[in-house]
């Protein structure tokens, strides 16, 4: 891998609209809509269900990665995939510290 392969990723930043429970998923996930700004509104299924609830998601500005293949998951279609850090199974959300533009570039 290099340089030239890293840059292909495309991770933006874009705040959940919405949360809800996914409830087709094999392991406990919730259904995000993630809005980028320009780029639109992203679904995105995410295991995270260990160390966040739905309510307290709302509102929160994550990073993903929007331009990877979409990915069919239970009867949702996931257009982004929601970077964390994942530890023991646990995932904590990758997040900028201060609020900044949906759609905003991560390099």
């Amino acid at each position: 891998m290099n340089f030239d392969d890293f840059s292909k990723i495309d991770i933006r930043v874009g705040t959940i609209i919405d949360a809800y429970l996914n409830k087709d998923s094999i392991k406990p996930a919730y259904i995000l809509s993630i809005d980028f700004g320009p780029l639109g509104v992203y679904k995105s299924s995410a295991q995270i269900t260990k160390n966040y609830k739905t309510q307290d998601l709302v509102d929160t500005q994550v990073t993903a990665v929007v331009n990877f293949p979409k990915k069919q998951i239970g009867k949702i279609m996931s257009s982004c995939l929601v970077l964390g850090a994942v530890k023991s199974g646990d995932v904590t959300l990758i997040k900028p510290l201060d609020r900044v533009i949906n759609g905003s570039v991560v390099s």
